[in-house]
């Protein structure tokens, strides 16, 4: 369970473990691997948002979060929390999700992020896969029509076209990885309504602006 502040809300997860986590974020991606980063203005400079990738690799988070303008709190899967990586991933203000259940301290803990004006990242698909957004879950919906945070898409291009020979679990070293901004868009129809039947309408326009930014990235990028 999160820590709670003073006013009974779960704390917000470090932002200064946060920014760390992108320096070490930047270091590691162009060290890496060689990215291409379009679009990355689009990100507004302050305020809430939400960052919705698509997620084919196991480095597409870390790819976002050190390609990314500013610092990002992650929405990660609770099995990564195990042994040392448990807490280092909270101290660089990850955030560990249940995916197999409604988990309130997690949506606790992302809802503070936002309020305070932080950027949070997610992949809604809910799980590594194809990486086309072709079956999204309501969360990003839910924490978007919560807190009216605009959501920018995210495209990963190129994480999951080849395997490197020297580490079989990354892309190929010094490859190039695409990664393309999306202009920042409202998931809700301007009524703010958050009821069943807008969450389900929210997620089905969540999911059309994200796949159409990401035929759009495809095209632009030619992979």
């Amino acid at each position: 369970m999160s820590a709670s502040g003073d006013d009974g809300r779960p704390a917000e997860p470090s932002p200064r473990g946060a920014a760390a986590a992108r320096r070490i974020g930047v270091g590691l991606v162009h060290g890496g691997w060689r990215p291409r980063v379009l679009g990355a203005w689009r990100v507004p400079a302050a305020g809430p948002v939400i960052l919705a990738g698509n997620h084919s690799h196991n480095i597409d988070g870390p790819v976002v979060i050190g390609t990314a303008p500013r610092p990002v709190h992650f929405m990660v899967k609770r099995e990564a929390f195990v042994g040392p990586l448990g807490p280092l991933l909270r101290g660089f203000g990850q955030i560990g999700v249940d995916r197999n259940s409604a988990d309130r301290a997690a949506v606790g803990e992302v809802l503070a992020v936002l309020r305070s004006g932080g950027a949070l990242g997610i992949f809604p698909e809910g799980t590594r896969g194809v990486g086309d957004f072709a079956a999204l879950r309501s969360g990003l919906a839910y924490f978007a029509l919560r807190s009216g945070a605009p959501v920018v898409p995210v495209a990963v291009l190129g994480s999951s076209e080849r395997r490197s020979r020297l580490v079989p679990a990354l892309p190929p070293l010094r490859g190039r990885i695409d990664v393309v901004y999306g202009d920042p868009f409202d998931a809700g129809d301007g009524s703010g309504r958050r009821t069943r039947a807008a969450l389900d309408a929210a997620t089905e326009r969540v999911q059309e602006r994200l796949a159409a930014h990401l035929a759009s990235a495809r095209l632009l990028t030619g992979r």
